[in-house]
């Protein structure tokens, strides 16, 4: 039987800019599919050998939380929702107000990013343990990436040769301070002396001694998070007072009674194209590239099966989706907000939304939305259902493609299957139920004076939407 070692709790936020156009503020690069399955659903597959894994998110990812957390089985309750963005010193503070109340002040926690990728997971598992180690100490212990190039990209810890903990084959390193992100001549001097590590953002601490650092440190903000309530009624009010700072700046830089330990465990923060460019036949890519005369060096990635010709090119990166293309030159990628914030000064909803969306009973993708009506593939998951509800400026015309259900309209049921069609008057009420084992597929062709998500009245929903 598995002996929990800890609480570990994935942070999972971002504005989604730094991959698009496959990454957007309403589908962040931790639940896009660019691998085998999402960064998210990877992480907290890896923390399962370390205890029954947390997310700590704003609540604008309820929903695609909630689905990986279904998909693996994970308890919902142990889903904490920020109101607001605030940076980590915040959410780490409101973890570790959480956990008092909840009586785990005692309790190791491990706070891991939810958008990095991490190919050696023993490495990464003997790294934690020795970090955890090290908590049952005193000490706040960070993850140190031993650096394979001198990355101006990333922030740097530096470390003494003191090592109070050892575990196994890692040791538990004191930490002399954090760099800022340096300038290439200073990068390679870090490469050089060998004892600064990349900081991954991976923080294990004893709650009771993160409190205890709160509480000297950045006094205000636990003075704020203190009044927390129990049932979390006035977390909105509590958070909105408390001051957007990241948990380098508020905590650690300041802290003494911390330690690194370094390790090699196959990361990557994926943070622009170019490193996902690397990552080569690893990726879920429905893209060819065929270089002919001339070309050299270029990438393409596309979510369709796609065909992409280079001619006469070098080091290009190609990202394509069905309403939007990236093409960049190889190291310039980290760029790719210029274009996001373009589109969002335009008031474009292609820098921020896919055609498709998910929901929490199944998911829909847009094929067209003209002023006189509006096309989508709606697909109903096994045993869920959509909220009952009515649309005061729409009718719609359901044709079913795949799989088996019901619909209830106006209190009526109808069976339906594929081939089946079914009318929805403008203010009837309605929802669909797929009773069957495999997904319900059907195409819904909207007409009437506005097609918007907000014109929806629910009287009925199994997930608190109403």
């Amino acid at each position: 039987m598995r002996i929990p070692v800890m609480i570990p709790v994935v942070l999972s936020g971002g504005s989604g800019t730094r991959l698009w156009p496959l990454s957007r503020a309403k589908l962040p690069k931790q639940f896009a599919t660019f691998l085998d399955e999402s960064l998210m659903s990877k992480t907290l597959r890896r923390l399962t050998g370390l205890g029954s894994p947390w997310a700590l998110t704003v609540r604008e990812l309820e929903v695609l939380t909630g689905r990986v957390f279904g998909e693996l089985g994970l308890p919902r309750e142990q889903m904490l929702f920020e109101p607001l963005a605030r940076n980590t010193a915040p959410a780490v503070a409101l973890l570790c107000r959480v956990m008092e109340l909840q009586g785990k002040s005692d309790a190791i926690a491990g706070v891991f990013p939810a958008d990095h990728l991490v190919t050696k997971e023993a490495n990464f598992l003997g790294a934690v343990k020795c970090a955890v180690a090290a908590a049952e100490r005193g000490y706040v212990a960070t993850l140190g990436i031993q650096p394979d190039h001198p990355a101006t990209g990333f922030g740097y810890i530096e470390t003494k040769s003191s090592a109070p903990v050892t575990k196994d084959s890692y040791q538990a390193h004191d930490v002399a301070g954090f760099r800022e992100k340096p300038d290439r001549a200073t990068a390679e001097g870090f490469l050089a002396a060998g004892r600064f590590f990349w900081n991954a953002g991976i923080f294990v601490f004893r709650v009771e001694t993160m409190i205890g650092h709160f509480q000297r440190l950045m006094p205000e903000l636990w003075t704020v998070m203190s009044e927390l309530k129990p049932d979390l009624s006035n977390l909105r009010d509590v958070y909105a007072r408390a001051p957007s700072v990241s948990i380098d700046y508020g905590i650690m830089e300041k802290l003494k009674e911390q330690v690194c330990v370094p390790c090699d465990i196959g990361w990557s923060d994926l943070g622009s194209w170019d490193d996902v460019a690397k990552l080569g036949h690893r990726l879920d890519n429905g893209a060819q590239a065929i270089e002919g005369a001339g070309a050299t060096g270029n990438f393409a990635y596309s979510d369709e099966k796609k065909v992409f010709g280079f001619v006469g090119t070098e080091d290009l990166i190609v990202v394509d989706t069905v309403d939007a293309t990236l093409i960049a030159r190889k190291g310039k990628t980290q760029d790719v907000r210029s274009v996001v914030d373009q589109l969002m000064k335009a008031g474009n909803t292609s820098a921020t939304e896919h055609r498709f969306e998910l929901r929490p009973w199944g998911r829909f993708t847009i094929l067209r939305d003209e002023a006189h009506f509006k096309s989508k593939i709606i697909v109903v998951d096994p045993k869920a259902q959509i909220s009952y509800q009515s649309h005061a400026k729409r009718a719609e015309h359901w044709i079913f493609v795949k799989g088996s259900g019901e619909v209830i309209l106006n209190d009526e049921t109808i069976y339906v299957k594929d081939g089946s069609s079914v009318f929805i008057p403008l203010g009837a009420k309605h929802r669909v139920r797929n009773t069957g084992a495999e997904p319900l597929e059907f195409i819904e062709v909207q007409t009437g004076t506005y097609f918007g998500e907000d014109d929806i009245e629910r009287y009925q929903d199994d997930y608190n939407r109403i």
